[in-house]
């Protein structure tokens, strides 16, 4: 698989951001929020650690660490934590369990990899299923927690779902236990229980709300 390097800039040339509008209102804001799942959650982390106008990120099942290709804002550059093909399974159901393969992001010889979070002034919101099969998102979140800790930052939360698979979506959302990976094209395992990861999906969008309504300004949309 090739992989890209990512390139964080500040900002696209001639966007400024205090001047964005919705339907002819202007959208007042103490700043932008990012949200994302997986590899977006990591992208959301490095937002609102690099970028000063991203002051709330949601990281939705992610990890704390780049992974894949490496990540370049400005003179910094993340090398990406890599995936080891040999550590995948292939389950008796033809789904392809792949929880294993991520090198470990706590591991000191990977350290570069760590997205700087405790550097940034912005709130973190970490929503995890405890039955992620995708990846160990559940521990990702805690080194996160324990990142920021030592790093004197209390200025995070973390919501934890039992029985909780990988892509926590809006509620209703239609719930897999296994998607179709499109570029390996073969399913892959994501885990969760339907009625646990409903429960989760339901509960969590109102807690995503709740944090960027009261981490940007502005009323309930």
């Amino acid at each position: 698989m090739k992989l890209l390097s990512t390139e964080v800039s500040k900002h696209p040339e001639g966007f400024d951001p205090s001047h964005i509008s919705y339907k002819d209102r202007q959208v007042r804001s103490l700043g932008l929020g990012a949200v994302g799942t997986g590899k977006g959650a990591e992208l959301a982390l490095a937002m609102v650690t690099f970028l000063p106008q991203v002051v709330a990120a949601v990281s939705i099942s992610g990890c704390h660490a780049n992974t894949g290709g490496e990540l370049r804002y400005r003179d910094r550059v993340l090398p990406g934590l890599s995936y080891t093909a040999s550590l995948a399974r292939m389950l008796d159901s033809g789904v392809l369990d792949l929880s294993e393969t991520l090198a470990d992001p706590c591991d000191p010889r990977h350290r570069a990899s760590l997205i700087p979070i405790e550097e940034a002034e912005g709130h973190f919101l970490f929503v995890v299923g405890e039955d992620d099969r995708k990846w160990k998102s559940e521990v990702y979140a805690a080194a996160a927690v324990q990142k920021l800790s030592e790093g004197g930052r209390h200025n995070y939360r973390v919501l934890s779902y039992p029985g909780a698979g990988h892509r926590i979506d809006p509620p209703s959302s239609p719930f897999a236990q296994a998607v179709l990976d499109q570029t390996l094209g073969v399913p892959v395992m994501e885990g969760g229980q339907p009625s646990a990861h409903a429960h989760a999906q339901a509960h969590a969008w109102g807690q995503i709300q709740e944090f960027l309504h009261s981490n940007l300004g502005g009323s309930c949309v």
